[in-house]
């Protein structure tokens, strides 16, 4: 790819006027829907004023790059909705900033070295293979209906709890882990979408939010504790990296609330993101038998039924296309949102101090542009010789920059590994019927769930 976009002919800002309400409401009802339709009818770079606020989508890998990577330093976190997820995050590497920010990434980044990945792979695998044989048996040789984004979430809740704080999945308190982390993101999304009421009114949802944020408090502070006890013995996991590791400069570890919030940001990361990309890519198998049976194919001949390992992954070329492609079309994350810290120009755009900026993967990744067939699944996009003429930040699946999400060798590792491991033993197909719709608030979730059809392959 290139290091830099091509920058394309100076871009005109539209400047569209839109009342709160109706803005928030329409928002609120698919935010995806509204985004795009501003984009078909108003360019790539459009200011949309409301009465308190401006917001600017800014729809081109060169804007991306200005925001992102060249001027990084001038679009912060400040927005309404970082805001409320430090309410659960409090200063994890999603939410912190500046020094504080930086300092953190350094302490956290040897957990994801590439030996200490391959280490997690084989707990991942076993997971996975646990999942399958269960969903084998239960499926029977008829088949049967499962809610394949709840399975999933199980799954990859169960991988977080094991590779993170080698703790039993069995624990009856992983279920009220899975139960919180729902309540907490819906109640995130409600106060971040809608006209939320101050946070010191006890509403109904406040009262959820207020419970579910104590529980698992609760849970992560309790295993940090005991953690502390056994002397802080090295258990090959996440957690243990994060107590073990010095900062190169100071020398400082982490203290029990850094601790806390890394943990909390890789549940709320590390444990949905990785859910939504799996179900959006059974989804897109289902509608593709072709590209499925070509990857099955892949599969079966590089793993000859022989378990999947971390070295195996180099060997699946295929496999990793089809992740990126899903991932292009269906972005766990669909928007990036920054807040200008001071006035700024784009290609000669005028960016205000205060503005809220959107940078967007979910209209990036289907540029017409900048893609081909850009609302096809094909996985040979990303074939070397095809992509390296895709502008560089044409495709951000993990944002960009510094900002780049740490863990994203992580999460295409654990993605690649459960898919490498159920593929083979069973097939998914979907529902007959069932409505589909992306739900793009804050991660790319199926709004009406997707219940899918699995059966045995053998």
């Amino acid at each position: 790819m290139p290091s830099t976009p091509e920058p394309q002919s100076a871009p005109q800002m539209s400047v569209v006027h839109m009342g709160l309400l109706p803005a928030l409401r329409a928002m609120k009802r698919d935010f995806l829907s509204f985004q795009k339709g501003l984009f078909y009818r108003h360019g790539d770079a459009i200011r949309l004023k409301l009465k308190l606020v401006d917001l600017l989508f800014l729809n081109t890998p060169e804007m991306a790059h200005h925001v992102l990577v060249r001027n990084a330093k001038n679009y912060g976190k400040n927005t309404r909705g970082y805001d409320n997820l430090r309410q659960v995050l409090g200063n994890g590497l999603v939410t912190s900033q500046g020094d504080f920010w930086m300092r953190q990434r350094r302490i956290a980044l040897p957990a994801f070295h590439h030996k200490r990945l391959a280490i997690m792979a084989d707990k991942m695998v076993v997971a996975a293979n646990d999942f399958a044989q269960r969903w084998s048996t239960q499926v029977g040789d008829e088949g049967m209906r499962l809610e394949m984004d709840e399975e999933l979430a199980r799954l990859t809740l169960r991988i977080i709890c094991e590779t993170m704080l080698s703790v039993d999945s069995e624990d009856g308190s992983m279920e009220t882990v899975g139960h919180s982390v729902e309540v907490l993101l819906d109640q995130v999304l409600a106060e971040t979408v809608g006209l939320a009421l101050p946070r010191f009114i006890a509403t109904p949802g406040r009262k959820r939010f207020k419970q579910a944020l104590g529980e698992l408090d609760d849970i992560v502070l309790g295993i940090i504790e005991e953690r502390r006890k056994d002397g802080e013995q090295d258990h090959g996991d996440l957690l243990s990296m994060f107590m073990a590791v010095q900062d190169e400069e100071t020398g400082e570890r982490m203290n029990d609330v850094q601790l806390r919030d890394e943990i909390m940001t890789m549940f709320l990361a590390g444990h949905e993101t990785t859910a939504t990309a799996l179900t959006w890519t059974l989804y897109l198998l289902a509608r593709h038998p072709a590209e499925r049976r070509l990857l099955i194919k892949e599969l079966e001949e590089t793993l000859n039924g022989e378990p999947v390992t971390f070295a195996d992954l180099k060997r699946l070329p295929r496999l990793e296309r089809v992740l990126k492609e899903s991932m292009r079309l269906f972005p766990p994350v669909p928007n990036i949102a920054r807040m200008a810290e001071d006035d700024d120009t784009i290609d000669g755009l005028s960016i205000k101090k205060g503005d809220y900026v959107i940078v967007s993967p979910n209209v990036l990744h289907r540029h017409p542009r900048y893609w081909d067939n850009p609302e096809s699944f094909d996985s040979d996009r990303f074939l070397p010789e095809r992509i390296k003429q895709v502008p560089r930040l044409a495709y951000i699946p993990f944002s960009a920059g510094q900002r780049m999400c740490i863990g994203n060798r992580f999460a295409m590792m654990e993605a690649s590994l459960i898919l490498a491991t159920i593929l083979p033993r069973l097939t998914f197909d979907l529902v007959p019927g069932h409505p589909i719709a992306a739900d793009g608030k804050v991660t790319l979730r199926p709004r009406f769930g997707m219940p899918m059809r699995v059966r045995n392959r053998r």
